[in-house]
Protein backbone atom coordinates (compact mmCIF):
# COMPACT_ATOMS: atom_id res chain seq x y z
CA UNK A 1 0.00 0.00 0.00
CA UNK A 2 1.04 3.61 -0.83
CA UNK A 3 2.12 5.82 2.14
CA UNK A 4 -1.29 7.82 2.12
CA UNK A 5 -1.40 10.96 3.38
CA UNK A 6 -3.24 11.11 6.94
CA UNK A 7 -2.63 15.01 7.29
CA UNK A 8 -6.29 15.17 7.77
CA UNK A 9 -6.92 13.53 10.20
CA UNK A 10 -4.13 14.44 12.49
CA UNK A 11 -5.34 18.03 12.10
CA UNK A 12 -8.95 16.16 13.18
CA UNK A 13 -7.66 15.42 16.36
CA UNK A 14 -5.31 18.66 16.65
CA UNK A 15 -8.33 20.89 16.54
CA UNK A 16 -10.58 18.31 19.39
CA UNK A 17 -7.62 18.20 21.32
CA UNK A 18 -7.13 22.08 21.18
CA UNK A 19 -10.59 22.51 22.72
CA UNK A 20 -10.73 19.27 25.24
CA UNK A 21 -11.77 20.38 29.12
CA UNK A 22 -8.81 19.85 31.33
CA UNK A 23 -10.50 19.24 34.29
CA UNK A 24 -10.00 16.94 36.84
CA UNK A 25 -13.29 14.75 36.24
CA UNK A 26 -12.81 14.85 32.13
CA UNK A 27 -16.68 15.53 30.51
CA UNK A 28 -17.38 14.73 26.67
CA UNK A 29 -16.38 17.19 24.55
CA UNK A 30 -18.48 20.02 23.59
CA UNK A 31 -17.68 22.02 20.51
CA UNK A 32 -19.20 25.44 19.76
CA UNK A 33 -20.50 26.57 16.90
CA UNK A 34 -17.21 28.64 15.86
CA UNK A 35 -15.00 25.67 16.40
CA UNK A 36 -17.22 23.53 13.99
CA UNK A 37 -16.28 26.02 11.43
CA UNK A 38 -13.13 26.28 12.06
CA UNK A 39 -13.53 22.35 12.16
CA UNK A 40 -14.90 22.39 9.02
CA UNK A 41 -12.55 24.73 7.26
CA UNK A 42 -9.03 22.53 8.15
CA UNK A 43 -11.02 19.85 7.62
CA UNK A 44 -12.17 20.30 3.86
CA UNK A 45 -8.74 21.97 2.78
CA UNK A 46 -6.99 18.71 3.87
CA UNK A 47 -9.15 16.56 2.39
CA UNK A 48 -8.53 18.79 -0.94
CA UNK A 49 -5.25 18.24 -0.94
CA UNK A 50 -5.54 14.77 -0.41
CA UNK A 51 -7.99 14.44 -2.88
CA UNK A 52 -5.01 15.71 -5.45
CA UNK A 53 -2.65 13.19 -4.08
CA UNK A 54 -4.89 10.67 -4.73
CA UNK A 55 -5.08 11.49 -8.59
CA UNK A 56 -1.00 11.97 -8.79
CA UNK A 57 -0.39 8.16 -7.05
CA UNK A 58 -3.31 6.85 -9.42
CA UNK A 59 -4.51 4.74 -6.62
CA UNK A 60 -5.88 1.48 -7.58
CA UNK A 61 -9.94 0.45 -7.15
CA UNK A 62 -8.71 -1.57 -4.23
CA UNK A 63 -6.35 0.50 -2.85
CA UNK A 64 -8.95 3.59 -3.28
CA UNK A 65 -11.33 1.54 -0.87
CA UNK A 66 -9.02 0.85 1.84
CA UNK A 67 -8.06 3.84 2.07
CA UNK A 68 -11.79 5.13 2.47
CA UNK A 69 -12.13 2.18 5.10
CA UNK A 70 -8.61 3.03 7.03
CA UNK A 71 -9.49 7.02 7.17
CA UNK A 72 -13.11 6.29 8.37
CA UNK A 73 -11.68 4.18 11.36
CA UNK A 74 -9.99 6.79 12.19
CA UNK A 75 -12.63 9.18 12.53
CA UNK A 76 -14.29 6.30 13.96
CA UNK A 77 -11.36 6.71 16.49
CA UNK A 78 -11.63 10.11 17.26
CA UNK A 79 -15.17 10.06 18.19
CA UNK A 80 -15.30 6.88 20.05
CA UNK A 81 -12.64 9.39 22.33
CA UNK A 82 -15.23 11.49 23.45
CA UNK A 83 -18.17 8.76 23.78
CA UNK A 84 -20.48 9.23 26.87
CA UNK A 85 -21.67 6.30 28.68
CA UNK A 86 -20.75 3.77 25.89
CA UNK A 87 -17.63 1.88 27.12
CA UNK A 88 -16.57 -0.57 27.06
CA UNK A 89 -19.85 -2.62 26.37
CA UNK A 90 -21.63 -0.65 23.84
CA UNK A 91 -18.50 0.77 21.97
CA UNK A 92 -17.41 -3.12 21.33
CA UNK A 93 -21.10 -3.91 20.17
CA UNK A 94 -21.03 -0.41 17.87
CA UNK A 95 -17.95 -2.09 16.23
CA UNK A 96 -19.55 -5.08 15.11
CA UNK A 97 -22.98 -3.82 13.54
CA UNK A 98 -20.28 -1.34 11.72
CA UNK A 99 -18.28 -3.62 10.55
CA UNK A 100 -20.92 -6.38 9.47
CA UNK A 101 -22.14 -3.26 7.35
CA UNK A 102 -19.09 -2.57 5.97
CA UNK A 103 -18.63 -5.89 4.96
CA UNK A 104 -22.15 -6.52 3.57
CA UNK A 105 -21.56 -3.62 1.42
CA UNK A 106 -19.10 -4.55 -0.18
CA UNK A 107 -18.87 -8.62 -0.41
CA UNK A 108 -20.73 -9.24 -3.53
CA UNK A 109 -17.20 -8.13 -5.44
CA UNK A 110 -15.68 -9.98 -2.94
CA UNK A 111 -13.58 -13.39 -4.02
CA UNK A 112 -13.88 -16.28 -2.16
CA UNK A 113 -16.14 -14.39 0.39
CA UNK A 114 -19.84 -14.69 1.02
CA UNK A 115 -22.87 -12.56 2.22
CA UNK A 116 -23.59 -14.21 6.07
CA UNK A 117 -27.24 -12.78 6.20
CA UNK A 118 -29.12 -15.95 6.55
CA UNK A 119 -26.41 -16.71 9.36
CA UNK A 120 -27.83 -14.01 11.28
CA UNK A 121 -31.39 -14.36 12.97
CA UNK A 122 -32.90 -11.88 12.05
CA UNK A 123 -30.85 -9.97 9.81
CA UNK A 124 -33.12 -9.27 6.57
CA UNK A 125 -30.84 -7.76 3.52
CA UNK A 126 -31.43 -8.62 -0.13
CA UNK A 127 -27.76 -8.96 -2.05
CA UNK A 128 -30.10 -9.15 -4.95
CA UNK A 129 -31.20 -6.04 -4.36
CA UNK A 130 -27.70 -4.47 -5.39
CA UNK A 131 -27.52 -3.13 -8.99
CA UNK A 132 -24.62 -4.20 -10.88
CA UNK A 133 -23.23 -0.65 -11.41
CA UNK A 134 -22.45 0.01 -7.83
CA UNK A 135 -19.75 1.34 -6.73
CA UNK A 136 -17.85 -0.04 -3.86
CA UNK A 137 -16.28 2.74 -2.40
CA UNK A 138 -18.56 5.22 -2.49
CA UNK A 139 -21.92 3.06 -1.61
CA UNK A 140 -19.33 2.24 1.79
CA UNK A 141 -18.90 5.73 2.35
CA UNK A 142 -22.07 6.05 2.15
CA UNK A 143 -22.97 3.01 4.84
CA UNK A 144 -20.26 4.49 6.89
CA UNK A 145 -21.90 7.81 7.13
CA UNK A 146 -25.08 6.29 8.65
CA UNK A 147 -23.99 3.50 10.77
CA UNK A 148 -21.30 5.82 12.65
CA UNK A 149 -24.02 8.40 13.17
CA UNK A 150 -26.26 5.85 14.41
CA UNK A 151 -23.86 3.64 16.75
CA UNK A 152 -22.12 6.60 18.35
CA UNK A 153 -24.86 8.14 19.46
CA UNK A 154 -23.99 9.26 22.86
CA UNK A 155 -21.45 11.77 21.40
CA UNK A 156 -22.39 15.69 21.06
CA UNK A 157 -23.50 16.67 17.37
CA UNK A 158 -20.90 19.18 17.38
CA UNK A 159 -18.75 16.35 17.97
CA UNK A 160 -19.68 14.35 15.13
CA UNK A 161 -19.32 17.17 12.88
CA UNK A 162 -16.51 15.15 11.16
CA UNK A 163 -19.04 12.21 9.78
CA UNK A 164 -20.41 14.85 7.20
CA UNK A 165 -17.81 16.31 6.32
CA UNK A 166 -15.85 13.48 5.45
CA UNK A 167 -18.66 11.94 3.76
CA UNK A 168 -19.13 14.83 1.59
CA UNK A 169 -15.56 15.14 0.72
CA UNK A 170 -15.46 11.50 -0.52
CA UNK A 171 -18.41 11.75 -2.30
CA UNK A 172 -17.36 14.48 -4.16
CA UNK A 173 -13.92 12.64 -4.76
CA UNK A 174 -15.64 9.56 -5.65
CA UNK A 175 -18.67 10.56 -7.83
CA UNK A 176 -16.26 12.36 -10.32
CA UNK A 177 -15.76 9.78 -13.01
CA UNK A 178 -19.45 7.88 -12.84
CA UNK A 179 -22.49 7.95 -14.55
CA UNK A 180 -25.60 9.84 -12.68
CA UNK A 181 -27.00 6.32 -12.57
CA UNK A 182 -24.18 4.74 -10.97
CA UNK A 183 -24.00 7.37 -8.12
CA UNK A 184 -27.33 7.13 -7.45
CA UNK A 185 -27.41 3.38 -7.42
CA UNK A 186 -24.03 3.26 -4.94
CA UNK A 187 -25.40 5.92 -2.51
CA UNK A 188 -28.90 3.92 -2.72
CA UNK A 189 -27.16 0.51 -2.16
CA UNK A 190 -24.85 1.93 0.85
CA UNK A 191 -27.86 3.43 2.73
CA UNK A 192 -30.08 0.19 2.37
CA UNK A 193 -27.55 -1.94 3.99
CA UNK A 194 -27.03 0.48 6.72
CA UNK A 195 -30.64 0.72 7.49
CA UNK A 196 -30.96 -3.07 7.07
CA UNK A 197 -28.12 -3.79 9.89
CA UNK A 198 -29.49 -0.89 11.89
CA UNK A 199 -33.24 -2.09 11.98
CA UNK A 200 -31.13 -5.95 12.52
CA UNK A 201 -29.26 -4.13 15.89
CA UNK A 202 -32.81 -2.48 17.39
CA UNK A 203 -33.99 -6.32 17.47
CA UNK A 204 -31.87 -6.76 20.34
CA UNK A 205 -34.10 -5.38 22.77
CA UNK A 206 -31.67 -6.17 25.40
CA UNK A 207 -28.78 -4.16 23.90
CA UNK A 208 -31.09 -1.20 22.79
CA UNK A 209 -32.44 -1.04 26.29
CA UNK A 210 -29.23 -1.55 28.33
CA UNK A 211 -27.23 0.79 26.73
CA UNK A 212 -30.10 4.02 27.48
CA UNK A 213 -29.53 2.39 31.06
CA UNK A 214 -26.20 1.58 31.85
CA UNK A 215 -26.51 1.97 35.49
CA UNK A 216 -29.86 -0.13 36.31
CA UNK A 217 -31.56 0.36 39.55
CA UNK A 218 -32.58 -2.89 39.23
CA UNK A 219 -29.02 -4.10 40.13
CA UNK A 220 -28.24 -4.75 43.36
CA UNK A 221 -24.81 -6.35 43.86
CA UNK A 222 -24.33 -9.20 46.53
CA UNK A 223 -22.43 -8.03 49.83
CA UNK A 224 -19.61 -10.01 51.46
CA UNK A 225 -16.57 -10.79 51.94
CA UNK A 226 -13.67 -10.65 49.14
CA UNK A 227 -17.41 -9.14 46.86
CA UNK A 228 -16.78 -6.33 44.28
CA UNK A 229 -18.90 -3.10 45.58
CA UNK A 230 -19.51 0.21 43.83
CA UNK A 231 -17.08 3.71 45.09
CA UNK A 232 -19.31 6.19 46.91
CA UNK A 233 -21.65 7.82 44.17
CA UNK A 234 -20.99 4.92 41.70
CA UNK A 235 -23.61 2.28 40.45
CA UNK A 236 -22.53 -0.62 38.52
CA UNK A 237 -22.02 -1.03 34.94
CA UNK A 238 -23.71 -3.10 32.39
CA UNK A 239 -24.66 -5.87 35.00
CA UNK A 240 -26.77 -7.31 32.66
CA UNK A 241 -24.67 -7.25 29.22
CA UNK A 242 -24.78 -11.15 29.20
CA UNK A 243 -28.37 -10.97 27.74
CA UNK A 244 -27.06 -9.03 24.74
CA UNK A 245 -26.62 -10.69 21.29
CA UNK A 246 -23.63 -12.59 20.49
CA UNK A 247 -22.54 -12.74 16.73
CA UNK A 248 -20.74 -16.40 17.17
CA UNK A 249 -19.86 -17.74 20.32
CA UNK A 250 -22.23 -17.30 23.60
CA UNK A 251 -21.69 -16.79 27.23
CA UNK A 252 -22.95 -20.56 27.22
CA UNK A 253 -20.45 -21.68 24.82
CA UNK A 254 -17.36 -20.31 26.43
CA UNK A 255 -15.79 -22.52 29.34
CA UNK A 256 -15.18 -20.38 32.41
CA UNK A 257 -12.95 -20.63 35.04
CA UNK A 258 -13.33 -19.58 38.49
CA UNK A 259 -10.82 -17.62 40.03
CA UNK A 260 -7.82 -19.57 41.47
CA UNK A 261 -7.94 -17.67 45.16
CA UNK A 262 -10.69 -17.07 47.80
CA UNK A 263 -10.46 -14.15 49.72
CA UNK A 264 -7.74 -14.26 52.49
CA UNK A 265 -6.20 -11.80 55.23
CA UNK A 266 -3.70 -14.09 56.28
CA UNK A 267 -0.27 -12.58 54.48
CA UNK A 268 1.31 -16.16 53.80
CA UNK A 269 -1.79 -17.03 51.35
CA UNK A 270 -1.52 -16.54 47.75
CA UNK A 271 -4.74 -14.11 47.73
CA UNK A 272 -2.82 -11.72 50.04
CA UNK A 273 0.59 -12.35 48.07
CA UNK A 274 -1.34 -11.01 44.68
CA UNK A 275 -2.55 -8.15 45.92
CA UNK A 276 0.45 -6.96 47.80
CA UNK A 277 2.19 -7.28 44.23
CA UNK A 278 -0.53 -4.67 42.73
CA UNK A 279 0.26 -2.64 45.69
CA UNK A 280 3.89 -2.76 45.38
CA UNK A 281 3.87 -2.29 41.68
CA UNK A 282 1.55 0.32 41.44
CA UNK A 283 3.05 1.99 43.98
CA UNK A 284 6.67 1.69 42.69
CA UNK A 285 5.90 2.57 39.43
CA UNK A 286 4.13 6.14 40.35
CA UNK A 287 6.94 6.91 42.69
CA UNK A 288 9.62 6.20 40.10
CA UNK A 289 8.18 7.01 37.01
CA UNK A 290 9.30 4.24 35.62
CA UNK A 291 8.57 1.65 32.43
CA UNK A 292 5.39 -0.11 34.31
CA UNK A 293 3.88 3.48 34.97
CA UNK A 294 4.42 4.26 31.14
CA UNK A 295 3.10 0.69 30.18
CA UNK A 296 0.10 1.30 32.96
CA UNK A 297 -0.52 4.57 31.15
CA UNK A 298 -0.41 3.78 27.56
CA UNK A 299 -2.89 0.65 27.75
CA UNK A 300 -5.28 2.43 30.08
CA UNK A 301 -7.93 4.18 27.87
CA UNK A 302 -10.35 4.56 30.69
CA UNK A 303 -11.08 7.97 30.61
CA UNK A 304 -13.70 9.49 28.51
CA UNK A 305 -12.23 12.84 27.01
CA UNK A 306 -8.88 11.50 27.23
CA UNK A 307 -8.60 7.99 25.56
CA UNK A 308 -10.45 5.58 23.42
CA UNK A 309 -12.24 2.78 24.75
CA UNK A 310 -10.41 -0.49 25.41
CA UNK A 311 -12.27 -1.97 22.50
CA UNK A 312 -11.19 0.75 19.49
CA UNK A 313 -8.09 0.49 20.90
CA UNK A 314 -7.70 -2.83 19.31
CA UNK A 315 -9.26 -0.94 15.96
CA UNK A 316 -6.33 2.04 16.21
CA UNK A 317 -3.89 -1.12 16.14
CA UNK A 318 -5.72 -3.02 13.46
CA UNK A 319 -6.07 0.32 10.72
CA UNK A 320 -1.87 0.78 11.58
CA UNK A 321 -1.48 -2.99 10.70
CA UNK A 322 -3.83 -2.86 7.86
CA UNK A 323 -1.29 0.25 6.47
CA UNK A 324 2.01 -1.64 7.66
CA UNK A 325 1.10 -5.07 5.93
CA UNK A 326 -0.67 -3.50 2.69
CA UNK A 327 -3.87 -5.35 3.51
CA UNK A 328 -5.85 -5.60 -0.14
CA UNK A 329 -9.71 -4.33 0.96
CA UNK A 330 -10.96 -8.05 1.07
CA UNK A 331 -8.65 -8.61 3.39
CA UNK A 332 -9.17 -5.78 5.37
CA UNK A 333 -13.13 -5.76 5.09
CA UNK A 334 -12.66 -9.38 6.63
CA UNK A 335 -10.41 -8.16 9.29
CA UNK A 336 -13.00 -5.46 10.46
CA UNK A 337 -15.41 -7.88 10.36
CA UNK A 338 -13.96 -10.58 12.40
CA UNK A 339 -12.35 -8.26 15.12
CA UNK A 340 -16.36 -6.19 15.40
CA UNK A 341 -17.78 -9.54 16.24
CA UNK A 342 -14.59 -10.56 18.58
CA UNK A 343 -14.77 -7.47 20.39
CA UNK A 344 -18.58 -7.85 20.93
CA UNK A 345 -18.55 -11.00 21.48
CA UNK A 346 -15.61 -10.80 24.13
CA UNK A 347 -17.80 -8.46 26.01
CA UNK A 348 -20.57 -10.22 26.89
CA UNK A 349 -18.64 -13.08 28.15
CA UNK A 350 -16.18 -11.28 30.30
CA UNK A 351 -19.45 -9.24 31.57
CA UNK A 352 -21.33 -12.95 32.14
CA UNK A 353 -18.58 -13.70 34.20
CA UNK A 354 -17.79 -10.33 36.23
CA UNK A 355 -21.06 -10.33 37.55
CA UNK A 356 -20.80 -14.13 38.11
CA UNK A 357 -18.10 -13.97 40.54
CA UNK A 358 -18.45 -10.27 41.80
CA UNK A 359 -14.64 -10.00 43.04
CA UNK A 360 -13.41 -7.30 44.15
CA UNK A 361 -10.95 -4.36 42.89
CA UNK A 362 -7.21 -4.84 44.57
CA UNK A 363 -7.72 -1.26 46.23
CA UNK A 364 -10.42 -2.21 48.48
CA UNK A 365 -8.40 -5.27 50.00
CA UNK A 366 -4.96 -3.57 49.87
CA UNK A 367 -6.48 -0.44 51.47
CA UNK A 368 -8.04 -2.66 54.56
CA UNK A 369 -5.12 -5.06 55.08
CA UNK A 370 -1.97 -3.35 53.36
CA UNK A 371 -2.12 0.39 52.79
CA UNK A 372 -4.50 2.64 53.80
CA UNK A 373 -2.68 5.06 52.06
CA UNK A 374 -3.07 2.88 48.96
CA UNK A 375 -4.19 4.90 45.41
CA UNK A 376 -4.67 3.45 42.10
CA UNK A 377 -2.80 4.96 38.74
CA UNK A 378 -5.92 5.50 37.49
CA UNK A 379 -7.55 7.87 40.30
CA UNK A 380 -5.75 10.82 38.86
CA UNK A 381 -7.61 10.79 35.64
CA UNK A 382 -11.02 10.00 37.05
CA UNK A 383 -12.90 10.48 40.46
CA UNK A 384 -13.37 6.92 40.85
CA UNK A 385 -10.20 5.23 41.55
CA UNK A 386 -11.15 1.84 39.84
CA UNK A 387 -13.82 1.14 36.60
CA UNK A 388 -17.40 0.38 38.07
CA UNK A 389 -17.59 -3.15 37.67
CA UNK A 390 -16.19 -6.14 39.13
CA UNK A 391 -12.38 -7.05 38.98
CA UNK A 392 -12.29 -10.85 37.41
CA UNK A 393 -12.27 -11.36 34.63
CA UNK A 394 -9.87 -8.41 33.38
CA UNK A 395 -11.99 -6.99 30.29
CA UNK A 396 -8.56 -5.71 28.54
CA UNK A 397 -6.83 -8.86 28.86
CA UNK A 398 -10.44 -10.38 27.46
CA UNK A 399 -10.11 -7.85 24.56
CA UNK A 400 -6.50 -7.68 23.89
CA UNK A 401 -6.63 -11.48 23.86
CA UNK A 402 -9.07 -11.60 21.39
CA UNK A 403 -7.25 -9.36 19.02
CA UNK A 404 -4.49 -10.76 19.34
CA UNK A 405 -5.70 -14.21 18.26
CA UNK A 406 -7.75 -12.52 15.05
CA UNK A 407 -4.66 -10.57 14.12
CA UNK A 408 -2.38 -13.81 14.26
CA UNK A 409 -5.21 -15.71 11.99
CA UNK A 410 -5.14 -12.46 9.45
CA UNK A 411 -1.77 -11.63 9.51
CA UNK A 412 -0.55 -15.78 9.10
CA UNK A 413 1.27 -15.68 12.46
CA UNK A 414 2.21 -14.54 15.81
CA UNK A 415 5.37 -12.43 14.94
CA UNK A 416 5.07 -9.47 14.01
CA UNK A 417 7.36 -6.24 14.45
CA UNK A 418 5.02 -3.58 14.80
CA UNK A 419 5.17 -0.33 17.14
CA UNK A 420 1.96 0.97 18.30
CA UNK A 421 1.76 4.60 17.64
CA UNK A 422 -1.92 5.27 18.80
CA UNK A 423 -1.02 7.80 21.52
CA UNK A 424 1.83 9.53 19.29
CA UNK A 425 2.35 13.31 20.32
CA UNK A 426 -0.14 13.23 23.63
CA UNK A 427 1.46 14.70 26.46
CA UNK A 428 -1.26 14.69 29.19
CA UNK A 429 -0.39 10.77 29.69
CA UNK A 430 2.70 8.79 29.19
CA UNK A 431 2.31 7.96 25.73
CA UNK A 432 5.31 6.96 23.83
CA UNK A 433 4.80 4.29 21.32
CA UNK A 434 6.13 1.29 22.09
CA UNK A 435 7.44 -1.91 20.29
CA UNK A 436 6.63 -5.65 19.75
CA UNK A 437 7.78 -8.27 18.25
CA UNK A 438 4.42 -10.84 18.25
CA UNK A 439 1.00 -10.33 18.83
CA UNK A 440 1.17 -12.11 22.16
CA UNK A 441 3.45 -10.10 23.23
CA UNK A 442 1.74 -6.82 22.80
CA UNK A 443 -1.82 -8.44 24.73
CA UNK A 444 0.60 -9.90 27.81
CA UNK A 445 1.73 -6.51 28.11
CA UNK A 446 -1.81 -5.03 27.88
CA UNK A 447 -2.85 -7.31 30.41
CA UNK A 448 -0.04 -6.98 32.48
CA UNK A 449 -0.60 -2.98 32.05
CA UNK A 450 -3.65 -3.46 34.26
CA UNK A 451 -1.59 -4.36 37.96
CA UNK A 452 1.13 -1.36 38.09
CA UNK A 453 -2.13 0.73 37.17
CA UNK A 454 -3.32 -0.76 40.50
CA UNK A 455 -6.76 -1.93 39.33
CA UNK A 456 -6.23 -5.56 38.68
CA UNK A 457 -4.78 -8.87 40.41
CA UNK A 458 -2.41 -11.01 37.75
CA UNK A 459 -5.21 -13.82 37.99
CA UNK A 460 -7.80 -11.45 36.68
CA UNK A 461 -5.43 -10.51 34.02
CA UNK A 462 -4.69 -14.80 32.83
CA UNK A 463 -8.33 -15.18 32.84
CA UNK A 464 -8.78 -12.56 30.52
CA UNK A 465 -6.61 -13.61 28.04
CA UNK A 466 -7.56 -17.22 28.51
CA UNK A 467 -11.29 -16.49 27.38
CA UNK A 468 -9.90 -14.32 24.74
CA UNK A 469 -7.99 -16.63 23.06
CA UNK A 470 -10.79 -18.99 23.36
CA UNK A 471 -13.28 -16.50 22.07
CA UNK A 472 -10.82 -15.68 18.92
CA UNK A 473 -10.24 -19.41 17.91
CA UNK A 474 -14.66 -19.65 17.68
CA UNK A 475 -14.21 -16.10 15.66
CA UNK A 476 -11.31 -17.32 13.32
CA UNK A 477 -13.25 -20.29 12.43
CA UNK A 478 -16.34 -18.36 11.45
CA UNK A 479 -17.07 -19.04 7.74
CA UNK A 480 -17.22 -16.23 5.04
CA UNK A 481 -17.22 -18.48 2.07
CA UNK A 482 -19.76 -17.91 -0.18
CA UNK A 483 -20.19 -21.94 -0.34
CA UNK A 484 -21.17 -22.25 3.17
Amino acid sequence: MKDYNMRWVLIILSVLLVHACAKDELDVLEISETDTDDFNTVTQDSLTARRQNNRNNNLSPSEETVQLIVDWNNLWLVLDRYTDGLRPNTTARALGYIHLAGYETAVADMDGYGSIQNRLQGFNLDQDERAENVDRALALNTCYALVFDHFMFSVSNNAKAGIEILEEEFEEELSENLSPEAIENSLEWGALVAESVIAYSQTDTEAESQQIDPNPASYVAPVGQGLWAASEGESAWFPYWNRVRTFVITPEETSSTPPPFSHNGNRNSGYYGQMDDVEISATTARLEDNEDLWISEFWSDDVEGLMMSPPGRQFSIANQLIVQEDLDYEQTLELMLRLGFALNDAAVSAWDDKYTYNTERPSRYILEYINDDFQTNLARFISSPNPAFPAYPSGHATFAAVASGVFMDIFGGDAINFTDRTHAGRSEFRSDSRNFNSFTEMAAENGYSRIPLGVHIQADSDEGARLGYEISTAINNFSLSPNF
